[in-house]
């Protein structure tokens, strides 16, 4: 068995190398094999990751034996300091309670370490499980494309960057790996960048993910002139890590509260809205879906959404010290859920569909964050795990239909296909029945925790009765527009689009498989974890979460949880049974309800996505258009005139002389002799 500081190498280290072995020798030598290095390496990471988990699981529980709940970590130091400069800052060292302040210098000394916690065992499971699953469809899916290669060197990057960014232990590292899974996905989802519409896809993720991402690195800054540390964990020179056993130990007191704690959160969040798609940064994802389906199914659930709630999970001592924090977040939360879910019913590209449930599904798990409760913050992290399977099955289910469609993905093009796709067909139903929320699938048991959580706080706080209500109202329509999805694409009469022609046939087994496996987990391991306990017990071991449990909001567990199990049910049975009356076979019935309620503010707000687009180009764009325009005319015809101006009168009072230099010696000689006499008389003058 390997120990846990070889295993944390491991996992990253395989994927990069992967990447560098595909990236030099795809294109000429590996070719159609591209692939080999890829799934070889995120396999091996995978196996990698479940090693780790039950390694950490067991300690963890030793610890727990024998220290009591303060939570566990391992830091595992690699060698190497990326930067150290002493004497970087004066900083004051004033203590809660002291009456006098003294300052003293701070050196910032970043080291690449990794950590080893439950928080991280999990997400590294969960990301490397996934992708591996996503390169195995991706052979199938990819396979005659002139850029396999370059996928899979890509895909490679992606996941090493991922693991790198739920492993490290310093929030300036947590930034660098932050902006490289942003630069991997702008590649993938360019991918196909002679498509327009596909490059526009990746600048455009690229640059609202500038934007909050601009803030998370102003958050911190100033997590740095605060704590005077970037790392998580406790230095070896008595320095207390930002998340460190010993500030998680001393309690409220050691963390930074008032207006500048409520900053540093609300710079946090405004990069996890970024990269996770909330509001109003949220507009970048629906477009990735121009890249590879198999993008779509990593980003959607493995990866880059992903890591905004891991990253205020890892935070949530910040955000219980940071004063309104957590209601922000889980304001932003319950909108981005409810508003995505809107736009969702009315859409009719099967993956865009998608896109708006993972924008919705991600406002659940911040609700859950944002309850400020281990419960709730279990179960936002509970929802990111099962989230991964159903997402990523969905994804890829709607990527096989795609394949055998010819690339049409418009759901009002095709239908009747459970017959010709049959093992398509039921996967994805698996992943429909896990994303309403039905028992007993995946998506109940944690959905259901989030809105137990908050429920629980809705109880001594009116603006969680509002967002609990919002949470069942957005189970409704997330059960509406998924078997809407369903129906139009798998039941009633078969239709086929002409760009398939009469080969509409089942996927290869490179890309069944993967779906059949995640439909498996979709099935049973929502309930599995849920009845043992054994996801809450063993996230709880963290220590961020378990600063929670001792600090934050006392969570209220009992009766109020069966409540909000049968109405979640309720309102999810009442959106697929809607579904099942309207599609597929009522199509003229469906036509005059569009039409009537075209003339409905809230449909129109749906069917155009709520004019973010529009407002952003009108409100963003063009006036960035004009200035960039101005300051182009202002160079070219006011400051290039003026440089060429001041260029050319040495040019022009040269010529004036010119006329003087005829070649004529007379001419010199008389020059002189006036020069001299000039130069006489003023000596007499």
């Amino acid at each position: 068995m390997f120990e846990i500081r070889t295993l944390a190498i491991l996992i990253p280290a395989l994927p990069l190398a992967a990447a560098l072995v595909t990236a030099v020798l795809g294109k000429r030598v590996l070719r159609g094999a591209s692939h080999w290095p890829s799934v070889a390496a995120i396999g091996l990471a995978w196996l990698a990751s479940m090693a780790l988990l039950i390694q950490v699981h067991r300690r963890a529980s030793e610890t727990a034996q024998q220290k009591g709940l303060a939570g566990y970590e391992q830091i595992i130091p690699v060698g190497w300091t990326w930067a150290a400069v002493d004497r970087a800052y004066l900083q004051s060292d004033l203590q809660p309670g002291a009456q006098q302040a003294g300052f003293r210098f701070r050196s910032f000394r970043i080291a690449i370490e990794l950590r080893a916690d439950p928080l991280t065992a999990v997400m590294l499971a969960t990301v490397t499980f996934v992708s591996f699953l996503v390169a195995v469809y991706s052979v199938g899916y990819m396979h005659s494309d002139p850029g396999y290669w370059r996928f899979f060197t890509y895909i490679n990057l992606f996941v090493f960057s991922m693991t790198m960014l739920v492993s490290v232990s310093n929030f300036l590292l947590l930034y660098v790996f932050w902006e490289a899974v942003g630069l991997c996905s702008y590649l993938l989802i360019g991918f196909w960048f002679r498509k327009p519409e596909a490059a526009a896809a990746g600048k455009k993720a690229f640059l609202v993910n500038r934007v909050g991402d601009f803030g998370f690195a102003l958050g911190v800054f100033l997590l740095w002139i605060t704590y005077g540390t970037l790392n998580f964990h406790d230095g070896a020179d008595g320095t207390l890590g930002i998340l460190g056993l010993g500030r998680l130990a001393g309690g409220p007191g050691l963390f930074v509260s008032g207006a500048t704690g409520t900053a540093i959160c609300l710079l946090l969040m405004l990069g996890a809205c970024g990269k996770s798609a909330q509001l109003p940064l949220h507009v970048w994802l629906p477009d990735a879906m121009e890249g590879p389906t198999p993008v779509s199914a990593l980003i959607h659930a493995a990866t880059m959404v992903t890591a905004g709630v891991y990253m205020v999970a890892r935070c949530s001592p910040l955000f219980v010290a940071g004063a309104g924090a957590l209601e922000v977040v889980a304001v932003i939360g319950g909108l981005t859920a409810l508003m995505a879910a809107i736009i969702a019913i009315t859409q009719t590209d099967l993956k865009r569909i998608l896109a708006y449930s993972t924008i919705s599904q991600l406002g659940y798990m911040f609700l859950g964050l944002g309850a400020g409760t281990r419960v709730g913050i279990t179960a936002g992290m509970f929802h990111l795990f099962t989230h991964a399977f159903f997402k990523a099955l969905l994804f890829l289910g709607a990527g096989s239909v795609m394949h055998a469609m010819g690339g049409v993905i418009d759901i009002r093009r095709f239908g009747g296909l459970r017959r010709r796709l049959p093992v398509t067909h039921w996967t994805f139903l698996f992943g429909c029945l896990a994303l309403a929320g039905l028992i007993p699938f995946a998506g109940f048991f944690s959905k259901d925790e989030i809105l137990a959580a908050v429920h629980a706080r809705a109880e001594t706080h009116l603006l969680y009765e509002i967002l609990y209500l919002a949470g069942i109202f957005t189970a409704l329509l997330t059960a509406f527009y998924t078997f809407r999805a369903y129906f139009v694409t798998f039941h009633g009469a078969e239709r086929i689009p002409e760009e398939a022609g009469e080969h509409a046939h089942e996927s290869p087994r490179w890309m069944t498989v993967p779906l059949v496996i995640l439909a498996i987990g979709s099935l049973v391991l929502g309930a599995l974890f849920w009845w043992t306990e054994g996801f809450a017990h063993f996230l709880a071991k963290t220590p961020s979460l378990g600063y929670v449990t001792r600090y934050g909001w006392a969570a209220t567990e009992g009766g109020s949880h069966l409540a909000v199990a049968v109405t979640s049910t309720l309102v999810a049975v009442a959106g697929i049974g809607l579904a099942w009356f309207l599609y597929p076979n009522r199509r003229q019935l469906v036509e005059q309800l569009a039409r009537a309620a075209d003339r409905v503010a809230l449909y129109r707000l749906s069917a155009g996505k709520f004019f973010f687009d529009p407002l952003y180009l009108a409100l963003v764009v063009r006036p960035l258009e004009g200035l960039a325009r101005f300051s182009y005319a202002f160079d070219r015809y006011v400051i290039d005139t003026l440089v060429d101006g001041i260029g050319r009168m040495p040019v022009r009072l040269g010529a004036s002389l010119r006329w003087s230099q005829g070649g004529m010696i007379k001419v010199y000689a008389l020059g002189m002799v006036l020069g001299l006499l000039v130069l006489l008389g003023a000596m007499l003058w």
